[in-house]
C-alpha cells in the first residue's frame, strides 16, 4: 500500500508549498511546476515567491502523452514535479513524477475528480483509454479559497466522481461474488464514505459554501487513498467510468469525466436495484447535469457506450458484463432513468 505522507488543506495555503515541500524532506534544489496557462496566470507570483524563484514552469496544453515528456524533459536535475491544477495538470505531472523517479506533489486548483491523491493517471496517447498505474503524491496541498474559486462545474463534476464510488464498489463485490476476484472490506467502505458526503449533504454542499468545499476536497482526497489501499482503481471505478471513457471516444471533449459517471451512475444503479432516484436527487442539489441534453451528448452515443462500455476492459467484471445489453434494453434503461 502506498500513500501521501503530508496532506495540507486550508485557506490561503497555496503561500506555504515551499515550506510544505521541504518539511516532507524534499530539498528544493529545482521544482517543475506542470500547470495550466489559465492557473498559471492566476497563481505563479505566489508560487514562485513561495517557491523562492526555484521553480520551472510547463504549460499543460493537454492530458496527453506528449505533454508527460515534455514534463519529463524539463524534470531532468529537478528535486521533485508539482502537478498544481486541475485533472489535466495533475494528471501529466504524476505520471511524469512517476517515469522520472521523482517526488510528486499535489496542488489542486479545482477538486473535478479523486485524480487528487490517487495513484492512478489518465492520460491520452498510451495503449489504453482509461486510467494507468503511476504512484501517489507524497504530498497534497489544497487551498480551499483557491479551489472555491474555480467554476462551479469543476466541483459539480467532482461531486458526480464522488457518487460514482456506490456503483464502483457493487461492481467489485459483485465480481468477488461470480469471478472471485480479490475484495478488500475497508477500501470498499473507505470509498462509500467519500459517496455518502454528497449522497446524504448534497443540500448543503450544493451551496458551495467554504466547508462544502472542504468537504469535496477531503472526500476526494479519502476515494484516493482507497485505490491506495486496495492496490487498484476498483473501489473508485466501475461500470460508470468504463462508460464514461467510452463516451471519450465516441465524444471526445464533451461533458467532464465526473459529469459521465455521475449519469452513468444514476443507470447503473438501476441494473443494480440501488436507489438510483436518490443519486439523482443528489446529483440535482449539487447542480450536476442528470441528462444526456445537459451535456450535449446524443442519444445515439449514450446508447452506444451502454452497450460498448464493458470492452474497453473486458477483464473488469461488472454489472454491464452480467447484465449484457442489446440497443433496445440500453434506450429502455436510459429513457426509464431520465436520462433521455
Amino acid at each position: 500500500m502506498e500513500f501521501p505522507t503530508r496532506i495540507l488543506i486550508g485557506r490561503g495555503v497555496l503561500a506555504k508549498l515551499g515550506d510544505f515541500i521541504e518539511e516532507g524532506g524534499t530539498k528544493k534544489r529545482k521544482a517543475v511546476v506542470a500547470a495550466g496557462t489559465k492557473v498559471h496566470e492566476k497563481v505563479s507570483e505566489v508560487v514562485s515567491s513561495s517557491l523562492n524563484g526555484s521553480v520551472e514552469w510547463v504549460k499543460v496544453t493537454a492530458a496527453d502523452i506528449q505533454n508527460v515528456e515534455r514534463v519529463m524533459t524539463a524534470a531532468r536535475g529537478a528535486s521533485c514535479i508539482i502537478g498544481l491544477g486541475g485533472g489535466k495538470s495533475v494528471d501529466v505531472g504524476k505520471l511524469a513524477a512517476f517515469r522520472s523517479a521523482l517526488p510528486f506533489f499535489s496542488v489542486p486548483t479545482s477538486a473535478s475528480h479523486d485524480g487528487i491523491s490517487s495513484p492512478f493517471a489518465s492520460i491520452k496517447g498510451l495503449d489504453r483509454p482509461y486510467s494507468v498505474k503511476a504512484k501517489p503524491p507524497v504530498g497534497i496541498l489544497a487551498d480551499v479559497r483557491v479551489i472555491a474559486s474555480a467554476p462551479r462545474r469543476l466541483l459539480s463534476s467532482g461531486c458526480g466522481d464522488l457518487v460514482s464510488k456506490m456503483t464502483a464498489v457493487r461492481d467489485w463485490q459483485l465480481a468477488h461474488d461470480v469471478k472471485g476476484e480479490y475484495y478488500g472490506g475497508y477500501a470498499a467502505s473507505l470509498a462509500l464514505m467519500s459517496a455518502s458526503v454528497v449522497l446524504e449533504g448534497s443540500k448543503k454542499i450544493g451551496e458551495f459554501g467554504m466547508d462544502s468545499v472542504r468537504d469535496i476536497v477531503e472526500a476526494l482526497i479519502s476515494a484516493g487513498v482507497a485505490a491506495g489501499i486496495a492496490g487498484s482503481s476498483r473501489p473508485c471505478s466501475g461500470a460508470e467510468h468504463l462508460f464514461s471513457h467510452y463516451l471519450d471516444l465516441l465524444a471526445p471533449g464533451v461533458g467532464l469525466h465526473g459529469e459521465k459517471c455521475g449519469i452513468g451512475t444514476i443507470m447503473m444503479s438501476k441494473l443494480h436495484g440501488l436507489d438510483w432516484e436518490g443519486v439523482r436527487s443528489a446529483l440535482e442539489h449539487v447542480k450536476a447535469p442528470t441528462t444526456a441534453s445537459e451535456m450535449d451528448l446524443k442519444e445515439e452515443q449514450v446508447v452506444e457506450a451502454l452497450v460498448k462500455a464493458s470492452s474497453i476492459r473486458p477483464e473488469r467484471y461488472t454489472i454491464l458484463s452480467r447484465n449484457k445489453l442489446n440497443r433496445e434494453k440500453a434506450l429502455r434503461l436510459a429513457k426509464s432513468t431520465g436520462v433521455f
